[in-house]
């Protein structure tokens, strides 16, 4: 019950970025400083996000969760943030890995690929600590394939509240079966590597 109702919950992420992809426009590459000081980070953005704010319930806890997404082209570039109290902190593990499962299930279902690879992110306070990529295929039955770079990083801040980020890049209309290079371009790599979380 509880997998269905968070499928569900991803399930309106995902049309609120089939939101975005109608209402944006497509700009070139602009880069900017996003400060979001509720979802405690900083990210450099390649054009204006725009931001939604939900309430979602997760194995009977409500908790607070954002989305920040900017569509360039055929590219969308989204920073995902779940919000957890310090009574919650138990549910950040599952959360997590529920957004890991949910994605690999649906590569390997699509007859997509997944490559894993170590790497390193820093904090606003200069620290630098390891982080896995996940470079996705997702087939599209002869059609042009969508692929995607993710990682997910967990933070706790000196109030004792944890977020759960999802970083990504969904690329549309490729004829690559393999994401990691695409995906390790500079245009990409700067979204992930100007990531700073507290």
């Amino acid at each position: 019950m509880e997998r269905v109702l968070f499928k569900a919950v991803f399930k309106s992420g995902a049309l609120a970025l089939a939101f975005i992809l109608l209402c944006a426009c497509s700009p070139k590459l602009n880069w900017r400083t996003v400060q979001s000081p509720d979802q405690h980070y900083a990210a450099l953005f390649p054009g204006k996000p725009e931001k939604i704010d939900r309430q979602i319930t997760y194995q009977d806890q409500e908790l607070t969760q954002a989305l920040e997404a900017v569509k360039v082209e055929d590219d969308i570039y989204s920073i995902s943030t779940t919000k957890l109290t310090n009574r919650q902190a138990s549910l950040a593990s599952s959360i997590s890995s529920e957004l890991q499962t949910n994605l690999m299930d649906r590569a390997k279902a699509s007859g997509g690929t997944i490559a894993v690879e170590d790497g390193f992110y820093q904090t606003a306070g200069h620290q630098r600590l390891p982080v896995k990529d996940y470079f996705i295929t997702f087939a599209a039955n002869g059609k042009n394939q969508q692929t995607m770079r993710v990682r997910w990083i967990t933070r706790v801040t000196d109030g004792d509240t944890i977020f759960v980020y999802q970083i990504s890049v969904l690329h549309v209309n490729t004829d690559s079966a393999d994401a990691k290079p695409l995906l390790s371009k500079e245009e990409y790599a700067n979204f992930f590597n100007e990531f700073y979380p507290e």
